[in-house]
């Protein structure tokens, strides 16, 4: 068996999977078949006999640890099954269910959202009077997030005078309180954050030696993927985890450590060798994804990092196109150029809009792409945009489920303690609120026995409700998850209300709620998963990442527009990078440092290597913003990419149309004679049009007909395609060839 796996492998690539002893790295550079390696090295460790049980493999989406267990399962069959294979965040949580009595937390604890944490923040600010615009949850959260990724704990940043300081030179001097606050509510919700999955497994370990020893002993083989986005919570975790047997492979590439925002710290890859100085190092630098072209101009671009680990990246695919860069007057001007490439390119190389991604550095860049799609009918998908699990009605069905699994969550509790209406109104709730604060009980305790703390005409229908959610936590012991979300979305009230609403909007949102029960359904007769519980569907659904959504995105033939960091781990035939300028890409934020501008440039090497056959790079010499039109310069990256391997094209009407850009008078020097000269093919000779040229009327145009294009030539229609209203016409030109052209574009005199 191992023969056959290990003949797919290169020199390389089979010497990692052969190293199962000790701690290991794996340099891979982009397109180098490292998810084949880390399958394939779990492969070879249960060939060698080492129980599925004992090996801990550790991802950053579950949507890659799917793939990877599925891969696993077909080289060595079910006994993959066994294997704790996962994110972060769902392994750890899976450890915290068994383990979070130890550290004072329910085993049912709920999983809080970012949405539910700004909820909360923002309910601390107002009930301690805090100006909520100087306190905004996210900024509030952020501050949070960050001090738990450094495991930095509440009396810490109290008591911290560096921290203080800084808190109060921001003039928000009650950070700390809000922390304090923050953490007391969530612990008495029995409820964790994102980050609290990995806080609080620290704070497992740390507290209970116990615990870590039995989790040492069981994951004698320890792997993590995507090494250089983890954080220092993750780094010390994994660390703790192989300090026993110190068989650790972790597997990464530092040219594509583009997280710094959420805490990624590039150290733990750069440094590892310091942890472990019996560390084997293997380096996985063919890249099996782009053209040559394509991996040539990313090293020329990375290798102006100055933190980074060494290695050649290199391409045995052909040579390919040469990169194009497109230099437009302003962005609008800059969406029609890429829509007209991609339209043309489809038509003339037969492909599909799948085939296609735009990549921008922030979301706001998409108005001008989308505008100058649509108006030529091609089809496109946004990713990142609201996603199932976030919309109303679904989180209103969710938080009922939360409830029933945990009646202490006060967020659940909150948002459907009067939905659908049932009579208890916003003074009734805040008295309870009231009463739970100066108790010291939960909101829950203080509804449960309402009857204690308001009359009777009051307190009934509170006590109704809690008694509904008492009979629904009994029946979810007793049915699996899709018989009580079933029960639930019926007898809460919430089916008959969403049913009753014949609008458009009302009709999505009860097939939305049909949606999620289907879900639930496919989740319970899944025959792999043995725990069918509602609480485990919840934990499910509460650990699905930004990455995991992306697949949630429309079905259908379209063109991809997603931001750079969304775009990691992903590849395409052709790619467009847009907004190549400088204070966009890179951002203005980012080139006050050498450390955030270096991050840039790797986020610019990553979106160079999502490419495969073709890479287009744009940027306009104006664009708008907040309502000003301003100059723009271009980015200094694309003074970084060789110049051997691109090739520029302005828009008619830019400045140095139809001349060489004078800033890359340089295109020419070879620099080095290390790699080889690419093949260029020599243009054609520009056709200039007569100067009496007028277009035709082209609306009774047809096959077999001459016709004349000012920028083409001469040439005769070969085929008329009409759709939705729009005509493509393909043209033999007799200097460039075959062109598929609009017609209500195209500027053509019929002769």
């Amino acid at each position: 068996m191992a023969t056959d796996y290990l003949s797919l492998l290169n020199t390389s690539q089979a010497a990692a999977v052969m190293q199962t002893e000790g701690p290991c790295m794996i340099i891979a550079g982009a397109g180098s078949g490292k998810t084949r390696v880390l399958t394939y090295r779990i492969a070879h460790l249960l060939e060698q006999g080492v129980d599925p049980f004992n090996i801990l493999a550790l991802t950053f989406t579950n949507k890659a640890a799917k793939e990877m267990r599925a891969r696993v399962e077909k080289v060595v069959g079910p006994n993959a099954r066994n294997l704790w294979m996962g994110t972060f965040h769902s392994v750890f949580a899976k450890i915290l269910r068994s383990e979070a009595d130890k550290i004072g937390y329910p085993r049912s604890f709920t999983i809080y959202d970012s949405q539910d944490s700004k909820t909360l923040v923002g309910q601390i600010v107002k009930e301690l009077e805090l100006d909520d615009k100087l306190y905004k949850p996210s900024l509030v959260l952020g501050r949070i997030s960050a001090a738990k990724n450094k495991l930095i704990s509440v009396n810490q940043y109290l008591n911290d005078p560096a921290i203080k300081a800084d808190d109060e030179a921001a003039l928000r001097p009650k950070i700390g309180v809000l922390y304090q606050q923050y953490q007391q509510r969530c612990f008495k919700a029995g409820a964790m954050d994102f980050d609290d999955l990995l806080y609080q497994t620290n704070v497992l370990f740390k507290e209970h030696t116990d615990v870590l020893n039995k989790y040492q002993n069981m994951f004698r083989f320890v792997m993590v993927d995507e090494y250089q986005d983890t954080n220092y919570s993750q780094y010390l975790i994994t660390r703790k985890l192989a300090a026993k047997e110190r068989n650790i492979c972790v597997v990464g590439d530092d040219a594509q450590s583009i997280y710094a925002f959420r805490g990624a710290d590039i150290s733990n890859i750069l440094n590892f060798e310091k942890d472990y100085p019996e560390l084997n190092i293997f380096k996985l630098e063919q890249n099996y994804r782009s053209t040559k072209n394509i991996v040539w101009a990313a090293n020329s671009v990375i290798k102006n990092n100055q933190a980074q680990l060494r290695k050649d990246v290199f391409s045995e695919n052909e040579e390919g196109t040469l990169i194009e860069v497109l230099k437009a007057a302003s962005d609008n001007e800059e969406g029609k150029l890429v829509a007209n490439s991609i339209f043309e390119d489809k038509m003339n190389h037969h492909l599909s809009y799948d085939d296609f991604a735009i990549l921008y550095r922030t979301n706001a860049q998409s108005r001008a792409m989308e505008e100058s799609l649509r108006k030529l009918n091609i089809k496109y998908k946004i990713v990142g945009g609201l996603s199932f699990y976030q919309r109303k009605e679904i989180k209103d069905l969710v938080a009922y489920l939360r409830l029933t699994v945990n009646p202490n969550d006060e967020q659940a509790l909150r948002r459907v303690i009067n939905y659908p209406k049932r009579g208890i109104g916003d003074t009734t709730i805040s008295k309870l609120i009231n009463v739970a604060e100066e108790s010291n009980h939960s909101f829950w305790e203080v509804v449960s026995s309402a009857e204690q703390f308001l009359p009777a005409r009051v307190s009934n229908p509170v006590v109704g409700f809690a008694e509904k959610i008492k009979s629904y936590t009994v029946l979810a012991g007793k049915e699996d998850a899709f018989e009580a979300a079933k029960f639930i979305a019926k007898n809460s009230g919430m089916l008959e209300e969403l049913y009753a609403d014949k609008s458009i909007e009302g009709l999505s949102r009860y097939e939305n709620i049909q949606e999620l029960l289907n879900g639930i359904k496919e989740y319970v007769d899944d025959p792999e998963r043995e725990d069918k519980s509602l609480g485990a569907f919840l934990q499910d659904i509460a650990l699905v990442t930004d990455t995991d959504l992306k697949d949630a995105a429309q079905d259908g033939e379209a063109v991809t527009l997603m931001t750079i960091h969304s775009a990691k781990g992903l590849e395409f035939r052709n790619v467009y990078i847009v907004g190549m300028e400088e204070n966009l890409f890179p951002s203005q934020m980012m080139i006050t440092s050498r450390a955030d501008l270096e991050e840039e440039r790797r986020l610019f090497y990553v979106a160079i290597t999502r490419a495969e056959k073709k890479l287009t790079l744009s940027y306009a010499t104006s664009r708008y913003q907040w309502g000003n039109l301003r100059s723009c310069e271009k980015s200094r990256f694309l003074d970084e990419i060789d110049p051997r391997y691109v090739h520029f094209k302005f828009a008619a009407g830019t400045p140095g149309a139809g001349q060489p850009d004078p800033t890359f008078q340089h295109v020419f020097e070879r620099r080095s004679n290390l790699l080889p000269t690419p093949v260029r093919k020599t243009a054609a000779t520009k056709y200039v049009a007569p100067a009496d040229f007028a277009p035709s009327d082209t609306s009774n145009l047809q096959s077999g007909q001459r016709v004349e294009h000012p920028k083409f030539g001469f040439g005769t229609v070969s085929a008329l395609e009409t759709q939705q209203g729009t005509t493509k016409a393909t043209i033999l030109f007799e200097e460039v060839g075959e062109k598929v052209l609009l017609l209500s574009f195209a500027k053509l005199r019929v002769l």
